[in-house]
């Protein structure tokens, strides 16, 4: 069981659940209701499309012989010799099953835009480490990071609700995508030189570490004053809070941190993540000025 967890990497799934308590978060300050059991589905769906592509990446990596010895990260269950890729991928195939059931059920409330979105999400979870040219392998990487687990999260939860999308509901999406993007940034950052020796393109080994550093501290910034400007927030003076973490992380990343130092980098990346979900609820808790 315990290496079937390292498989799946829970570690990674607030990246996957932030967005979508977002997105009920924006919803239920809008309408004043919430779907429970389309909540609870929008949830399991998104929890397995991650495992799933985080088992097909463990699986994938390992058969195009990305992993080695001389990994960075923390240890991969096939590449360790722990369970065989055709165990994991098999695994992988389950949780995307699971995924296309829970969003059959979403389909019926949401229609057609849910489906195209569950497609969408589905097939990218298989392209990010296969096929011809895998999303990976190349410097698109962060874009579908932004994409899928911050725009179509973030408003695919919100429509689920709402039945409607709106400006605030996007640029929520694109923000906490902003957020997703950086901890792959600092992922492909720490693997620069092992990506490299493996033929990987990546947006880091596109830039180089100094402009990547910059896209780093863009990253995490930015969504802060994109948030604050959401029509649903009563207050927005909370999110300030998330300035003295961000600027921490970006002091410790131009302070010079590699190698397996960045695997603690990439998990607060993630947590800053999550505390400024949980300040964007606060601001739509908290009553406005009178």
């Amino acid at each position: 069981m315990a290496r079937w967890l390292l498989a799946a990497r829970p570690k990674t799934l607030p990246l996957t659940l932030s967005p979508v308590i977002a997105g009920l978060a924006l919803a239920i300050a809008t309408t004043g209701t919430l779907a429970f059991w389309t909540a609870l589905a929008t949830l399991l769906a998104a929890v397995a499309i991650q495992i799933g592509t985080n088992l097909h990446n463990d699986a994938a990596d390992f058969e195009r012989g990305t992993d080695t010895d001389e990994r960075l990260g923390p240890p991969r269950a096939t590449a360790q010799g722990w369970l065989t890729a055709r165990q994991v991928k098999n695994a992988a195939h389950g949780m995307f099953a699971l995924a296309f059931v829970l969003g059959l059920t979403l389909l019926v409330r949401g229609g057609w835009p849910i489906l195209l979105v569950g497609l969408a999400s589905l097939a990218a979870g298989y392209a990010y480490t296969s096929g011809p040219r895998p999303i990976a392998y190349g410097p698109f990487g962060e874009v579908y990071a932004l994409l899928f687990f911050g725009v179509a999260a973030v408003g695919g939860t919100y429509y689920l609700q709402t039945l409607t999308l709106d400006g605030s509901a996007l640029i929520a999406g694109a923000a906490l995508g902003c957020l997703a993007s950086a901890v792959l940034l600092i992922n492909n950052y720490r693997d620069l030189e092992t990506d490299t020796a493996a033929g990987r393109r990546t947006l880091c080994r596109v830039l180089g570490r100094e402009r990547a550093r910059v896209l780093y501290a863009l990253l995490l910034l930015l969504p802060i004053p994109l948030l604050m400007r959401l029509d649903p927030l009563h207050v927005s003076w909370p999110l300030l809070a998330a300035l003295p973490p961000a600027a921490f992380l970006i002091w410790r990343l131009w302070r010079g941190a590699l190698g397996p130092a960045l695997n603690a980098q990439l998990a607060r990346t993630a947590q800053y993540q999550a505390l400024l979900v949980g300040l964007l609820i606060l601001s739509l808790l908290l009553p406005g000025a009178a």
